[in-house]
């Protein structure tokens, strides 16, 4: 794990009301978070995001998810080491997923220790690394 005072920063992003309203939360008040990798291009994982996680992670330029298996926020890293750091923010055309381009600290996103969430393949597909 890194220390702390020698982090990589993320971006802190300043989204206009019109954009954060533009997000579609579900019924459950969650959408979902594509987090990609800024070096390799890699898609990292799908998380969901509450309007709490979205604005933490705006402010804090550190991603911060919503844990539905625990139902509390959850701050990528805090105690896997394997932080991610937010670089770019998009929304899609219909507001309903989120994409984020972020500087992955530490071995990886997968809580397996994969490097990605999307490691598994269909048919003869290979990954790269």
């Amino acid at each position: 794990m890194t220390d702390a005072t020698n982090a990589p920063r993320g971006e802190q992003i300043s989204a206009s009301p019109e954009q954060l309203a533009a997000v579609a939360f579900n019924k459950d008040g969650l959408v979902p978070a594509i987090s990609q990798c800024r070096a390799t291009g890699r898609v990292l994982m799908m998380a969901w995001m509450s309007r709490e996680s979205l604005q933490q992670t705006f402010a804090q330029g550190r991603m911060v998810y919503w844990s539905r298996s625990r139902n509390e926020l959850w701050r990528k890293g805090n105690t896997s080491g394997d932080a991610q750091f937010v670089r770019e923010a998009y929304y899609d055309c219909d507001g309903d997923t989120l994409l984020f381009i972020v500087d992955q600290e530490g071995d990886g996103a997968c809580h397996t220790g994969e490097y990605s969430c999307f490691f598994n393949t269909f048919g003869d597909a290979k990954i790269e690394e």
